[in-house]
């Protein structure tokens, strides 16, 4: 895998990260259980932490990091804002995290399947410990259902 390879999947390692955290700030504000607050706080630490990392793996490839784009954070909050309008149970929000959660598990697992033998130890590294985190996020979540 060459450079470009590998800063295509910091870039997507910092995206996946920055789309959690989009989210998780336009969804705590609906949140009313303690229980799941706390952990979705926590996880947005957790993610806080992938896009320093990230953010420091890209000095090593040159890579300009991009925030998701406007539009993509528009939709991300109308589709919270109706997704909990009229349901802002734990049960709710859970199902909601999950499949944000498992639609990253998912592009980050093919991600790393389509690159795992050339891939930069240190990008294949933080990949790994993204999906793991996201893994655990998905099990704690399911708690709630």
């Amino acid at each position: 895998m060459d450079n470009k390879s590998n800063s295509e999947v910091v870039a997507e390692i910092y995206r996946n990260a920055q789309l959690a955290l989009t989210s998780i700030s336009d969804i705590i504000t609906e949140v009313e259980d303690g229980d799941i607050r706390e952990e979705i706080m926590h996880q947005h630490e957790e993610y806080e932490k992938i896009c320093s990392k990230a953010a420091k793996l890209a000095l090593n490839y040159d890579l300009d990091l991009k925030e998701p784009s406007p539009i993509k954070k528009a939709m991300m909050w109308s589709a919270i804002k109706m997704g909990t309008a009229n349901d802002n149970s734990s049960q709710n929000i859970a199902q909601m995290m999950i499949r944000g959660t498992v639609n990253g598990i998912t592009s980050l697992k093919t991600s790393l399947t389509d690159g795992e033998k050339d891939m930069d130890g240190e990008v294949k590294k933080l990949l790994t410990e993204l999906i793991a985190m996201e893994e655990g996020f998905e099990k704690k979540l399911k708690k709630f259902l």
